[in-house]
């Protein structure tokens, strides 16, 4: 069978590993330039923040919390009286605090003796910072949102502003660093320098600037508001040692204050709120901008140079090591790829507080992976549409599906297999067709060709090649068949009957009665792909090929329709009944062949047998009476005919001597 083609338009419409590699690569970029893609890559940030954060705090910042407990104990509600903060301010100064920071907000006036109680104790510690906020009014003329800072007088006494309204990212998380000048923890390491210069590491801020967050809610160390006004009471005999040239900063508590809008004023989501599920007080962010300042720890996202390198690297990993399509193999390359991009980025991360978008990098890695496996799909679907094509015309269903798992056979060179060929020709079909038209003669060779390929295909076996008027199929290849042998008897024996059924719809529609002749043989013979590189054909080469051909040719001396040799006999373990003919040795050979035909006669085969066996013996006489009776029982029978002339010529022209009961045969 021509293969030739159909392999080649496969070939030639394979898609370059390549171009699918780039492909993939430009829509990993696209995506990479979307929101929702950036969102993805916060999550990864997210992640790291997390599973990177030291969980303790090691530099001296203390955060006082106005919790509910403060209001029971002060029996009082929000905003607190400012004589608290006085009183708050002067045991914070006795214990040598480096700077007190309030995360609250003093926009109006209070009364005038609580307002100089306050002052005063704002002039006497002197490194005060009070909030400033944003705050959203709404009325029948105006909607907006406006800064408020802390009243004039206050700042006169001796305390600097620091804004501490926070700015969160699309998904709602808190990552940023705020770059704005009067950011509140810049007010608080500047108010902190003037007491320690050059100890705070970092004092200005980048857009590139990210949180490096200590822990989840509640890693920093806090004191309840009330046991600071009164330490006598509340707070160990050294808390004037734990408190000193420390950072405190002062706000609410706001996992348990009553205040249900202040609390969704001032908690916020960060990386850990996944794993929490807890807000975070904005008084501990504030915690955490300003530990990240003083000790230098603040987190940087790369340029976008290196998002675009690490880009680079999974495109190139992908075309190198996947240009080729083995799933696992594959599959192996991008988890090493992927989990080499992790660990770097986890690398960098820790060592260098910095972070490498480079969940896009994974994602363009995983698709080229996946582009190239549904290509390959593809590629494959359409190979096997091809070969069901190129090969359905030829073989079983079977043997389509057997030639599809294994596309790989097909190329040149073959196999040594063991295998049953049948051979097929039409008797005088050449005298015949000198008497029909040749439209008439392509029909009938067409109607016969159909007919007996479908027969083949039908008893599992390969269609090999059409010979003229004939064919040459086989049996066993290219899948195993531990019934070939049976399975070729019974296709010839198939093909028979529906010759003579065909033979006189032909003769009634032409007048040309057609017989064919079948011969069978079983050997090993290389099956296989043989040709050349451009065009070659899926077929049988070896002895065993030519016996079969010559025992086609035998039966027209035996006048028999299917003869089929000892090793096809040999390998049937079945119901089908054989009639032993006769041991001939064909043109070419010099051993006997032992050749049978199917009969479902036992008295025939009993009867040819013991003739047979005189015959075998050189008792020719014996042989003879033995045959006549065959011929008075079945008259027809072409095989005892052949027998009864061939001693009557031995009478005529000499017994043979010396005898071995076996007939050369010199055509073919």
């Amino acid at each position: 069978m021509a293969l030739a083609r159909p392999i080649r338009d496969y070939l030639s419409r394979l898609a370059d590993p390549i171009a699918v590699s780039l492909a993939a690569a430009l829509l990993g970029w696209l995506l990479i330039q979307t929101t929702l893609w950036r969102h993805v890559e916060l999550k990864l940030f997210d992640f790291l923040v997390v599973h990177s954060a030291p969980k303790q705090v090691n530099l001296p910042i203390t955060i006082i919390g106005i919790d509910e407990a403060t209001f029971s104990e002060l029996k009082t509600s929000w905003p607190l009286a400012r004589r608290h903060h006085a009183r708050l301010l002067d045991n914070l100064r006795e214990a040598r605090v480096a700077v007190v920071a309030f995360d609250i907000t003093f926009p109006e006036e209070g009364s005038k003796e609580e307002d100089d109680v306050f002052m005063a104790a704002i002039q006497r510690f002197r490194r005060v910072v009070l909030a400033s906020d944003l705050s959203f009014r709404e009325d029948a003329a105006v909607r907006q949102w406006y800064r408020v800072d802390p009243h004039p007088m206050l700042l006169i006494a001796g305390a600097q502003q620091g804004y501490s309204s926070l700015e969160v990212d699309g998904d709602a998380v808190l990552r940023r660093v705020p770059t704005v000048n009067d950011a509140f923890w810049r007010a608080v390491v500047h108010e902190f320098d003037k007491v320690h210069p050059g100890v705070a590491a970092i004092m200005d801020a980048d857009e590139d600037m990210r949180i490096r967050y200590a822990g989840g809610p509640h890693t920093f160390t806090y004191v309840p508001y009330h046991h600071v006004l009164d330490p006598a009471k509340h707070l160990p005999g050294h808390w004037k040692e734990f408190f000193k040239d420390n950072i405190v900063l002062v706000g609410r508590n706001l996992n348990v204050i009553g205040d249900v809008g202040a609390a969704q004023a001032e908690m916020y989501q960060t990386p850990f709120f996944y794993k929490t599920r807890e807000f975070m007080p904005r008084v501990e962010v504030h915690a955490n901008l300003v530990a990240n300042m003083v000790g230098g720890e603040v987190l940087r996202e790369a340029p976008d140079d290196w998002a675009t390198g690490a880009w680079l690297t999974a495109v190139l990993a992908g075309m190198l090591f996947m240009r080729k399509w083995h799933p696992l193999r594959n599959g192996i390359a991008l988890t090493l790829s992927v989990g080499l991009l992790a660990g770097l980025e986890y690398g960098v991360f820790a060592r260098m507080q910095l972070w490498v978008p480079a969940a896009g990098a994974m994602m363009t890695g995983a698709l080229i992976y996946l582009s190239q496996g549904v290509v390959a799909f593809i590629v494959e679907q359409r190979q096997r549409r091809e070969l069901r094509n190129a090969f359905s015309m030829y073989v079983s269903p079977a043997v389509v599906d057997e030639v599809i798992a294994h596309p790989e056979r097909l190329k040149l060179g073959g196999e040594r297999r063991e295998i049953t060929i049948l051979f097929t020709d039409l008797a005088g079909f050449t005298t015949i067709s000198e008497g029909l038209e040749p439209e008439q003669v392509a029909s009938v060779i067409n109607r016969h060709l159909s007919g007996m390929t479908d027969t083949i295909l039908e008893h599992s076996g390969t269609l090999d090649k059409f010979i003229g008027d004939g064919i040459m199929a086989f049996w066993g290849a290219p899948i195993e068949n531990a019934k070939q042998s049976e399975d070729a008897v019974l296709a010839a024996i198939a093909m028979q009957k529906k010759m003579d059924a065909m033979s006189a719809e032909i003769f009634e529609e032409t007048g040309a009665q057609l017989k064919m002749r079948v011969g069978i043989n079983r050997g090993t013979c290389i099956v296989g792909n043989m040709g050349g590189s451009n065009r070659f054909d899926y077929t049988a080469m070896g002895d065993a090929i030519n016996l079969a051909s010559r025992l086609e040719g035998v039966n027209k001396v035996y006048g028999t329709k299917i003869l089929a040799s000892e090793a096809v006999i040999g390998a049937i373990h079945n119901h089908i009944r054989f009639r032993e003919v006769d041991t001939v040795r064909v043109k070419g050979k010099h051993v006997g062949i032992t050749v049978y035909t199917p009969c479902d006669d036992e008295a025939l085969i009993a009867m040819h047998a013991e003739a047979l066996a005189a015959y075998r013996a050189g008792d020719f006489r014996a042989a003879e009476q033995s045959w006549r009776r065959l011929k008075e029982k079945c008259p027809a029978d072409p095989v005892a005919a052949v027998f009864l002339q061939r001693i009557a010529k031995f009478r005529k022209e000499g017994w043979p001597s010396p005898w071995d009961g076996i007939a050369t045969l010199d055509e073919k």
